[in-house]
């Protein structure tokens, strides 16, 4: 089981949004912050990124991208007679649970072009610019499956570039730790499995209280709380995404009856599962701050 592909897609919720905008001469704009993960692409000329807290600016040239996975406040700004062109975007994420990974990410992630290197993120920029600049036949069906790509490669080359440099801390060391990796990646191909830490441990290769250290010091929960954790974020996304019954719902994330994982929902949510879900559908159906200022508006905005 790819374990970030699995943790992405339970983090997505709602709509992704993007839009292509292009300014010239001297100008600035304002975003407030997100809930979700946004992100910058200069597809040509070149701009600041301001963060509003903390953090210098970050100069943006072309084939530049910029991700801000805690949709952190920030300005962009130019000055110059030739156009800047941008693609700019947000995924709305699930933060009211949200995932340890997270947690490694800084606020700004600058991931700027360079040759050789990242090369399948590039592409795909390479492709969204072109859907937006020249839409043809097929580009709504396009754009969304481009969205989730981008995604995926801005995430992927964050990771790639951190375990370049040898990070060993936080979620990428329990992904490229052989024996707590191991250990996820099994979790997360059978979450309904009645797993215990000496079967998570056999697994791992290691010892039951040699695995259980590891692991709790890597991934920042002990191994069946972060089973009971995953369970019971997989059981959100399978809310938000579906109209499965809660009995169904409950045996496919491993509890053995749907009271017990209405307990155990409501106590990890504060709110029944049937409400969540009904309170998920209808945010479906608005757009954010964020969204109406930055995407719906889309280059006068910018």
């Amino acid at each position: 089981m790819d374990v970030l592909s699995d943790t992405m897609a339970a983090l997505r919720t709602g709509r992704p949004y993007s839009a292509f905008a292009e300014r010239r001469g001297r100008w600035r704009t304002d975003i407030g912050p997100y809930a979700g993960a946004g992100f910058h692409i200069v597809l040509r000329g070149t701009c600041r990124l301001i963060p509003r807290e903390g953090g210098g600016p970050v100069e943006l040239a072309a084939g530049d991208a910029v991700f801000l996975p805690h949709g952190t406040a920030h300005a962009l700004a130019g000055e110059s007679p030739a156009p800047t062109v941008l693609l700019c975007g947000a995924f709305r994420l699930d933060r009211s649970r949200a995932h340890p990974m997270l947690g490694d990410f800084p606020e700004v992630i600058h991931l700027p072009a360079r040759p050789g290197r990242n090369s399948a993120l590039n592409a795909t920029i390479t492709l969204f610019g072109d859907e937006l600049q020249a839409p043809g036949p097929g580009t709504d069906a396009a754009l969304p499956a481009l969205l989730e790509l981008l995604l995926v490669y801005l995430m992927r080359a964050w990771y790639e570039e951190r375990t370049a440099r040898r990070t060993t801390t936080g979620w990428c060391g329990a992904l490229a730790d052989p024996a707590v990796g191991a250990a996820l990646r099994a979790l997360h191909a059978e979450p309904s499995k009645p797993w215990t830490v000496a079967g998570l441990a056999a697994r791992a290769g290691l010892s039951r209280a040699a695995f259980a250290r590891r692991f709790t010091a890597l991934v920042g929960r002990p191994p069946l709380t972060y089973l009971t954790w995953w369970r019971l974020t997989l059981a959100a996304r399978i809310l938000r995404e579906s109209d499965a019954p809660l009995a169904a719902v409950a045996q496919r994330i491993g509890y053995t009856s749907q009271f017990a994982f209405a307990h155990a929902f409501k106590r990890a949510y504060g709110i029944s599962a049937g409400r969540y879900r009904q309170e998920r559908h209808d945010d479906h159906e608005h757009l954010g701050a964020w969204e109406m200022t930055t995407i719906t508006a889309g280059p006068a905005a910018l």
